[in-house]
């Protein structure tokens, strides 16, 4: 989790975050945390506000919801201000709308989706929380309701008995899921907040968190902009692509934005938190002490534990989130012939996307997972293949439900999956005759199902141009994970004598 910085724009030491958390739970006159000694007060006039205070706490915060949603947007809104959010101007809002238009166009002719009708934008950091907030709920909401309770749980275990006797017997459960529903609230908020300060679009962890829109985010483009020894506009625009490739792949696929919802719920549903961490943690932690709870919560104490079924779950889900970045990164690398800088981008853009930054990792601490595309080189080699073979429209074909995809396996063979598939798709009459032709003692070598009589892989229509065996000429060396020079494993685009056209990219 990025630091507090020291000063505000004014001059002045900002509250730590977990002090107002504090403040904000037990009330405007609240005792501070540093008040208190470190163990339980048993003098009775410490209790008695101990006691007010958390009634206040209760009859203010306890929402039943796992997440203080309020909290989590405006602690977001503050951290995104602290680095400065300068307003979006008009300048720079008609920037981004040319980039925008310019990258439909070159996109037309290296996809077979058609342009999503949603609305080009040019977001300050904090529109651009506003205009996502309600994918992060969706994202957290489930991984929060697991992470509260365990809270709860543990740290009602580590209260004494004569607190609740004090109060009456009452259920101090309930007064703790709103403390874990603030503090995971806290935790949210730092999160998105900085992750506003980094992201470049509304598509930068991999799946549109604006539906409606294709954004940039262009104080931190500038930004982004500065480290390179690029043209500023160039980097405007091959940004622009990437955004309106994405858009149009997930408004092309209407099913793929909720099926990566999904798989993340389903990570979520059968989390399991590490209790006896958690108590260990309870046991330990000083209440005098905020910037240890702010340590803890972002060290990741709270991350689940992955069961079997959770690990196949993340398996599918990177491998669809790889797909997504590896279609982008062809059908960018296709559109973007004409950007002198654009093989440089791609590669940087590959290794920022398969990295990530502070923020998405501090992200992926908390809800016990990061959306990381990690076989995006594998996927981009995946994507060229089937193009060469089968050309666009058909490449683009394989979007049409979950079930055509390609699996984790599928990407280290692209050759095997389309002889498959070719299988798959034949005719009646075709898999008749190769069945009786297999009744009937078998196929000699090179007369598998799927080949011709030269042996040659005869499922597809071959390259778009027409110009004969794509299979073998570019099937024989696929790119593999840890290959050197591969780039994003899209090097620079080919000119357009030196290869098939058709295809969407250029093959590594």
């Amino acid at each position: 989790m990025p630091a507090n910085p020291p000063n505000d724009e004014n001059g002045q030491n900002p509250k730590d975050p977990f002090q107002e958390m504090f403040e904000r739970l037990m009330g405007s006159g609240a005792m501070k945390p540093g008040d208190m000694p470190a163990g339980m007060p048993t003098d009775p006039q410490s209790m008695s506000m101990i006691f007010q205070q958390i009634q206040s706490m209760m009859s203010s915060s306890n929402s039943g919801d796992p997440v203080n949603w309020e909290l989590a947007n405006q602690h977001a809104r503050q951290v995104a201000s602290q680095k400065g959010d300068p307003s979006v101007t008009d300048r720079q809002k008609g920037a981004v709308s040319d980039a925008m238009k310019l990258a439909d166009l070159w996109l037309k002719d290296n996809t077979a989706f058609d342009e999503a009708p949603v609305l080009p934008s040019a977001w300050a950091r904090a529109e651009w929380i506003e205009a996502t907030w309600q994918t992060w709920q969706e994202m957290s909401a489930p991984v929060a309701a697991s992470v509260t309770k365990a809270m709860s749980e543990a740290l009602t275990q580590q209260l004494p008995p004569e607190l609740s006797q004090a109060m009456g017997g009452a259920d101090l459960s309930g007064m703790l899921s709103g403390a874990g529903s603030m503090m995971f609230g806290m935790q949210l908020g730092q999160a998105v907040g900085a992750l506003s300060c980094e992201v470049l679009s509304s598509t930068d962890v991999g799946i549109p968190l604006a539906p409606k829109h294709c954004a940039l985010v262009p104080s931190n483009v500038a930004e982004f902009s500065a480290d390179l020894d690029l043209p500023a506009s160039d980097v405007l625009l091959y940004l622009a692509i990437r955004e309106a490739a994405h858009i149009r792949l997930f408004h092309g696929v209407p099913w793929l934005r909720q099926h990566v919802l999904d798989l993340i719920t389903a990570f979520a549903s059968e989390i399991h938190i590490d209790m006896e961490r958690i108590e260990s943690i309870a046991r330990d932690l000083d209440p005098s002490d905020p910037s240890g709870i702010q340590d803890a919560l972002s060290s990741g104490v709270f991350s689940p534990e992955m069961t079997p079924s959770q690990e196949a779950t993340l398996a599918r889900l990177e491998t669809v989130l790889a797909l997504v970045e590896g279609w982008v990164n062809r059908v960018t690398v296709a559109s973007t012939v004409n950007i002198p800088s654009a093989p440089a981008l791609t590669e940087m853009m590959a290794r920022r996307r398969a990295e990530g930054g502070p923020a998405e990792r501090t992200f992926g601490s908390l809800v016990g997972l990061e959306l990381r595309p990690r076989r995006l080189r594998e996927a981009a080699s995946f994507w060229d293949y089937v193009a060469e073979q089968r050309g666009i429209t058909e490449r683009d074909s394989l979007w049409e439900s979950p079930e055509l995809l390609p699996t984790n396996e599928d990407l280290d063979d692209p050759q095997g999956f389309e002889e498959r598939r070719g299988l798959l798709t034949a005719s009646d009459a075709e898999m008749d005759a190769a069945l009786e032709k297999l009744l009937a003692g078998g196929y000699e070598a090179g007369n598998e199902p799927g080949t011709d009589a030269s042996g040659d892989n005869a499922s597809g229509t071959g390259p778009a141009n027409g110009t004969g065996n794509g299979a073998q000429d570019a099937g024989d060396d696929p790119a593999r994970p840890g290959d050197d020079g591969d780039a994003q494993n899209g090097d620079a685009p080919r000119s357009p004598d030196s290869g098939p056209q058709g295809g969407g990219g250029a093959p590594a």
